[in-house]
Order: structure tokens, then C-alpha cells, then sequence
């Protein structure tokens, strides 16, 4: 499995809730379905205002970003609860959120589909990174390197949650383990 994700960060600020990841009148698409999935992830970070996030996450007419890491301050996935935010953001080639804490449930959505790394990070980097700033983060040494500054930041290991990632969600874990049958 993949342990660095390098390349251009998106960066946020606090409360991002599941509006603001995946409007409502984007739930009606079945992640389920692969065309469905694909125009899911053109539509991620779609709610944010315009007025503080001007550069789009997914460019209008794409399906994927060029933003395979996004940088996140408190309380990162808040609001309803919502699978298809994750997937939605994973779908859009995110490969994880770097954050300083994260909504419960949507932290959980991440881990159980398996769609990307939920990260905390005890720095505020969303001070520190701004959109398009290039960035590694390394799961395997829980850092996170700025190529503009060349300063490295420490991030909380994933834990038991890594493995269920990894294995592409808490489904496909199982069976990897043995829990419930192929």
C-alpha cells in the first residue's frame, strides 16, 4: 500500500462540515455505480464559499483534482453524517486530510470506506500551507514535509486505523482478515 502522498495541498480552515465537502443535491448519486462514483468525486469541496476559497478543489469540467492532499484546521467533517463525503473526496483522487481534529463520524466514514488517510497534525499547518504549495506526507514517519520552507511537521500515527485503510475500507478488512467470508 501506498505510505507517501506528494504533490500540491489544498488548504481550509475550521469547521468544514459534510455541506461544504458534498452538497445535498449531490446525494442522489450511488457511489456504487462507477459513473456515478467518478462525477461524485467532480462535485468534492464543491459547498465551499466562493468568497474564501476561490480556487475550486476540482476544476469546473473535471472529474479529479490536482490537489491529492488536503490541508484542514479544527473540526474537519462536521455536520451531518455522511458517507459519501469521504468518497466524494476520494473519488476526486484526495488521498488524505491533514487536520487538527476531525468530526467523530466523518473521521469514521474515511476508516470505513477506506476512500483516504484521515491525519491529525497538533500544528496548525492550515496557518502555515497555502493552496498549491507542495507538499509529502509520509505515513510511515508521520511527517509532513513543505517543499517551499523545507520544514518537516510531526503527525499523530494512524494506528489501528491505518490497516483498515489500507485494506480499502472496514469490509474489505475483514475479509482480509478472515471475519466474514470472500
Amino acid at each position: 500500500m501506498q505510505s507517501k502522498f506528494n504533490g500540491p495541498v489544498f488548504v481550509v480552515r475550521d469547521n468544514i462540515d459534510t455541506d461544504q465537502i458534498i452538497p445535498a443535491q449531490f446525494l442522489n448519486l450511488v457511489p456504487t455505480i462507477p459513473e456515478e462514483y467518478e462525477k461524485l468525486g467532480s462535485y468534492a469541496l464543491w459547498g465551499l464559499p466562493d468568497s474564501l476559497y476561490p480556487t475550486r478543489f476540482v476544476a469546473e469540467g473535471a472529474l479529479d483534482t490536482q490537489y491529492p492532499i488536503v490541508i484542514g484546521g479544527r473540526n474537519f467533517g462536521c455536520g451531518s453524517s455522511r458517507e459519501h463525503a469521504p468518497i466524494a473526496m476520494g473519488s476526486a483522487n484526495c488521498q488524505c486530510v491533514v487536520a487538527e481534529s476531525y468530526a467523530r463520524i466523518f473521521f469514521r466514514n474515511c476508516v470505513a470506506t477506506g476512500e483516504l488517510y484521515p491525519i491529525e497534525c497538533p500544528e496548525r499547518l492550515c496557518d502555515l500551507f497555502k493552496t498549491g504549495d507542495v507538499a509529502t506526507v509520509d505515513i510511515d514517519t508521520n511527517t509532513i514535509t513543505h517543499h517551499g520552507t523545507g520544514l518537516t511537521y510531526a503527525l499523530k500515527p494512524l494506528g489501528e486505523v491505518r490497516p483498515v485503510v489500507d485494506a480499502g475500507g472496514i469490509f474489505d478488512f475483514a475479509r482480509e482478515a478472515g471475519m466474514i467470508p470472500r
